[in-house]
Parts: C-alpha cells; sequence; structure tokens
C-alpha cells in the first residue's frame, strides 16, 4: 500500500516519531498503539480480509519508523498478535477491537511508570544527589517519585547531543520542583564525584541484561563504575527484546550527520566521514539493577522476565517475533 494511502494521522505519528518529536521508549510505543487505532477508525470498507491486511500494512509501516528501540514493535505486535487471535467475524467487530486494545496497551504503558516510580523511589536514600542521561518517562518517574519523598532535591541532567534530549528531562524535572543542573556530555566523570546514584531509561533490553540506550550511556556507567556509585535502569518489561534470547543483535540506529553539523560545512568538507549512532550498549556488569513495573532485578535476571512474560521455548520466541505479550487480567481496569 502507498504511504498516501495511509491516514494522515498516521502518517503524522509515524513521522514524529522518526524525526524524534515524539521521543523516549515509552511515548514510542503508546504512540505506535494510537497510530494503530487512528487507522483502524480510519478503515473504508466491509471486508474483514481487507482489513486485515490492511493493518498489517499499516503495523509494518508504523514499525519502521525506528529500528532500535523495541517498544515500537512490542507494542504494534501487541495489538495485531491479538487481533489475529481474535479473529473478528465484522469490520465494526475488527475496528472496535484494535481499539480497545490499544488503548488497553495504552494504559497498561502509563501504569507501569508510575508502578516504576514507586519501586525505584525505594532504592533512593534520604539526600542523594541523582545523575540522569537523555529523557526517559519512567526514569523521571523515579526522580520526581524519590523527590515527592523528600529524599531528593539535586539532580545533574546531561545535555544528551545531537538531538539535546537532556532539556526535556532538566524542564520536566525542574517543574517538579528539583534542584536541576544541566551539564555537558563531557563532564560527565568531573561531575559523578558529586553523585549518588544514576538513573537512566532504556530502549531495549536483552536476554543477557546488555541495556541498548541513548548513545553516551555507557559512558555515564563506565564513570559511575569507577566512582562506585549504583546505575538503575528504569525499563518496562516491553522494552526486553525476545528475539536476542536466539541471539538476534539489535540493530543500532544511525542518523543522518546533519544532526551533528550543518549541510554547509559537510559541503566545505567533503573529505570528513560523519558517523552518527543514536545508541549504545551498556554491559550488565555496569548496571545494579533494572527496575521494571513487576519488580527490581539484576540484570542477569532479564532471561527470567523474557521467559516469564512470553511462557515460551526458543521455538516459541522465533514465532512471536518481537511482540510483547501482557497477561491478560493486567489490562483490565
Amino acid at each position: 500500500m502507498a504511504v498516501s494511502k495511509f491516514p494522515p494521522e498516521v502518517i503524522r505519528i509515524r513521522e514524529d516519531i522518526r524525526s524524534m518529536r515524539i521521543r523516549g521508549a515509552g511515548k514510542i510505543a503508546r504512540a505506535g498503539a494510537e497510530a494503530l487505532a487512528k487507522a483502524a477508525k480510519a478503515f473504508k470498507g466491509n471486508d474483514v480480509k481487507e482489513f486485515m491486511k490492511y493493518m498489517d500494512e499499516v503495523a509494518n509501516y508504523v514499525k519502521s519508523a525506528r529500528p532500535t528501540a523495541v517498544s515500537l514493535p512490542n507494542a504494534v505486535t501487541y495489538v495485531i498478535s491479538r487481533l489475529k487471535r481474535a479473529n473478528p467475524s465484522s469490520i465494526e467487530e475488527a475496528k472496535e477491537f484494535v481499539v480497545r486494545t490499544a488503548e488497553a496497551f495504552i494504559r497498561y504503558s502509563l501504569n507501569a511508570v508510575k508502578i516504576i516510580g514507586e519501586l525505584g523511589a525505594r532504592r533512593i536514600e534520604y539526600g542523594d544527589v541523582i545523575m540522569t542521561h537523555c529523557h526517559s518517562t519512567a526514569a523521571v518517574s523515579v526522580i520526581v517519585t524519590a523527590h515527592k519523598q523528600g529524599k531528593v532535591h539535586r539532580v545533574y541532567v546531561k545535555e544528551t547531543r545531537p538531538k539535546l534530549q537532556g532539556l526535556i528531562t532538566a524542564k520536566a524535572l525542574a517543574d517538579a520542583g528539583l534542584d536541576v543542573i544541566l551539564i555537558p556530555d563531557s563532564a560527565v566523570r568531573y561531575y559523578m564525584k558529586k553523585v549518588n546514584k544514576v538513573v537512566v531509561g532504556a530502549d531495549t533490553v536483552a536476554a543477557n541484561g546488555a541495556v541498548v540506550n541513548k548513545i553516551g550511556t555507557s559512558m555515564v556507567a563506565l564513570a559511575a563504575k569507577e566512582a562506585r556509585v549504583r546505575v538503575y535502569v528504569a525499563a518496562e518489561t516491553y522494552k526486553f527484546s525476545p528475539m536476542t534470547v536466539i541471539g538476534e543483535l539489535v540493530p543500532i540506529e544511525v542518523r543522518d550527520p546533519t544532526e551533528i553539523v550543518s549541510p554547509e560545512w559537510i559541503k566545505r568538507h567533503p573529505k570528513v566521514k560523519i558517523y552518527n549512532p543514536v545508541f549504545d550498549v551498556t554491559p550488565p556488569e555496569y548496571i545494579d539493577a533494572i527496575i521494571t513495573e513487576r519488580g527490581v532485578i539484576p540484570p542477569q535476571a532479564a532471561l527470567l522476565i523474557l521467559l516469564e512474560e512470553y511462557g515460551l521455548s526458543i521455538k516459541e520466541v522465533m514465532s512471536a517475533g518481537s511482540g510483547h505479550e501482557l497477561k491478560e487480567e493486567e489490562l483490565r481496569e
């Protein structure tokens, strides 16, 4: 199906994800689910088979926006896999099912962030000074919840170049009443001696406990390990990648060099090669714990989360693709 045939709202959401106007793995996942709901509502026709084909095409289109953040394909596959299992007999039933399932995922995601905030705040001690990196709704939830409990007042926020997502985090934390200090990415080691805890988010958690997150995360974790500062990763379980169980590598997205330098500079210096990777991988040994809505786990227990979530054998992982199988009881209001 040509892109022009997709509903304008779906094209806009997909472009906002692709261009990083929608940032943060959780927000990306929720936006993906919302796009499917809007696509279902906009479908014109009475043939259920055509609708199923159409939703598959919309799903693939939305998932292609960002290749690294597993939350996006997990959210999309969550809706589409359930649609196929439901085997609707009418267009009305099919549309209603997509909308209801997408809304259920969004509710689960938002509630997961709240739970992560509560569980993560328990790991923060009174008087702690926190450092964070990039923008993560889950990480912000931990810090803000700890602040509301009177435990945290000061946070060092890295600017997070080249897209400066740290500025989003700085505003959110300042609005919540924290004393926020925005620092250059290159100053992480200099300021680490003033910090008690590091709290970051994740775009993808691999089966071995490695965390894929915004470029620079691994440097924060390395500096923290040197300074004996604990590192906590706040991540919803739908950010865990089932395909890594069978050895699939997480693709690292590389973005346009004009995010680093201007097009004019590139034209003036054609011999200079520019590489702009968006994510890096933090080894599990640099992470003290991963805070999920299911509980706080050591990174080495990531595989157990995957096994619990999917109830899978290796064969089931392969057939499941990257869809997160939340339990139905969790989606009831």
